[in-house]
């Protein structure tokens, strides 16, 4: 039956109600016999689904992966009385066992064989020959459900050598749509679907692990586990509930791709940089966990044919990329560009938003290896503040690939800037040569606006005109060689300027008319004659 996406169980299980049989099943302490250890249990178990929870609850937390015995099956126990007695089996010790301690409660058990993606699994990889797993089908209200409690205790390391108690929740009474991502039974009826999966289907398919459900993930495309790029690209996306981040690893880095995260999932796209079998991993959190810790959710194989050499991610870009629902919980509302990358054949762009009301922003861009000095990086940008329309002017330096970063903080509040996201900027012109903004100091105001000179490097010996819209101030004055007051007119400040006899030029500004003092708000090179 198909899955709903309304409960990974194949039963309606209010897990609350276990919380005082877990905890009292934990504590039973019965290794005599295992007639004696279902006793125990039975004492606070009633219903059918309790027994069986109490059951699976006591061998999830009390029987570990018999790592030694894997490794030499002449040390193996595999009767349930010795997995009880040693405290360990591997996965048909632990079937069996819960197989008889079920039979002694009355309930009806299948042991099931098959083949699983668990340890060792390599994607995209055939199966053939005996199975590899072992699990169970239980009986209760009218029909089976699946359940592995070796895989709900714990993990193993990839060397099989160390067991680790860890209980999943995620392996009690799956949803057979769930389970069959990876339990492959021998006996296809025990897949408990129809119509059933194939072989070729299970080998074919994208292995979910259990984070991926219990992350509240819905689905990923493509389903297939291997993936082969087209003019050097792949794509991948997941459907979530709303609120989750992502991150992703291409030959163990983050730089070979554009992630994007959308209201309900992520969009990524790889560029591998190199031909060739490339494993890559995809994590998720959700967005209100504390810390950095992403888990695993998904694996592909990337085939890579050929690179696609015409799109250069620089070292400093950061995933995610481009605006989202994180950037908006930050107040940057109503994007203009709301993609990751921003093509300019010019070398010049303007990006728009809304602000939220307390808002101010930074903004700086970034060259490939750091060859934009970060000061000039900051001169490469214009932030326009209009009301609550923000205007950020873009002028490239030259050609190639640059990541625009975007800093806010709130106006009440004091500290640093916080990085909230970025933007990859591409122009293939090689003929762009654009200089920087003039540089703004402190007292710049975020409503002020340069609409000329824009260029930060004036003309020698000229004489020049600006035009500047600044609101609430008093006097505004050029110095260069000398002193060139500029006059008001219905909101900008206009007047020219001589460049003769100077290296910098700086417009000042009184704010107050009762001050005698000006202040320094933007300073212009000028070039050497």
């Amino acid at each position: 039956y198909p899955w709903d996406r309304s409960s990974l169980k194949s039963l309606p299980v209010d897990l609350q109600q276990f919380e005082k049989l877990d905890a009292y099943a934990l504590k039973v302490d019965v290794r005599s016999s295992v007639e004696e250890l279902v006793k125990a249990l039975l004492k606070r178990a009633h219903s059918d689904l309790e027994k069986v929870r109490a059951i699976w609850t006591w061998i999830c937390h009390h029987i570990e992966y018999d790592v030694v015995g894997y490794h030499n099956k002449s040390q193996l126990a595999s009767r349930p009385l010795d997995v009880l007695q040693a405290g360990k089996g591997i996965c048909e010790g632990y079937a069996g066992l819960f197989e008889h301690m079920c039979s002694l409660a009355g309930i009806q058990c299948m042991k099931l064989f098959g083949y699983s993606k668990g340890n060792g699994y390599k994607m995209g990889q055939t199966f053939t020959g005996d199975s590899d797993h072992a699990w169970n089908a239980v009986y209760l209200d009218g029909r089976w459900h699946l359940l592995d409690s070796t895989w709900g205790s714990g993990s193993v390391d990839d060397s099989f050598t160390k067991f680790t108690f860890r209980y999943n929740e995620f392996y009690f009474l799956t949803h057979p749509a769930l389970f069959i991502n990876n339990h492959f039974p021998d006996n296809s009826n025990w897949q408990l679907l129809k119509p059933a999966l194939t072989l070729k289907d299970f080998e074919n398919n994208l292995l979910h692990n259990s984070n991926f459900y219990t992350l509240g993930l819905l689905a990923a495309h493509p389903q297939t586990a291997v993936i082969h790029t087209v003019n050097g690209k792949a794509s991948v996306s997941v459907d979530c509930r709303p609120a989750t981040l992502f991150t992703f690893k291409l030959r163990g880095t983050a730089q070979q791709g554009l992630l994007t995260l959308k209201r309900q999932g992520m969009q990524l796209d790889i560029y591998p940089q190199k031909t060739g079998s490339h494993k890559l991993q995809i994590f998720a959190k959700p967005s209100r966990a504390s810390g950095d810790v992403y888990q695993c959710v998904l694996e592909y194989l990337v085939e890579c044919r050929s690179v696609d050499a015409a799109l250069r991610l620089p070292r400093e870009l950061l995933q995610p990329v481009g605006p989202s629902w994180l950037s908006e919980r930050q107040g940057f509302l109503r994007p203009s560009h709301p993609g990751p990358v921003v093509h300019t054949n010019d070398g010049r762009c303007s990006l728009t938003f809304t602000l939220g009301r307390d808002v101010l922003v930074l903004a700086s861009l970034q060259g490939e290896g750091g060859s934009l000095p970060e000061e000039l990086g900051m001169q490469h940008v214009m932030a326009v503040r209009r009301g609550a329309q923000l205007e950020l002017k873009v002028q490239l330096p030259r050609a190639g690939s640059f990541v625009l970063k975007l800093y806010a903080k709130k106006k009440s509040e004091p500290g640093n800037y916080d990085y909230v996201f970025n933007y990859l900027l591409s122009c293939l012109n090689a003929e762009v040569r654009w200089p920087a903004f003039p540089l703004s100091y402190s007292k710049w105001g975020q409503d002020y606006e340069v609409l000329e000179p824009l260029a930060g490097v004036l003309p020698a010996a000229r004489k020049v005109r600006f035009r500047l819209r600044m609101q609430g101030v008093a006097k505004v004055l050029v110095q260069a060689e000398g002193s060139y007051p500029l006059t008001h007119n219905r909101g900008y400040w206009e007047g020219s300027c001589s460049t003769a006899g100077c290296k910098e030029v700086f417009v000042m500004v009184h704010e107050n008319a009762n001050h005698s003092f000006y202040s320094h708000v933007l300073k212009y090179q000028v070039e050497s004659q």
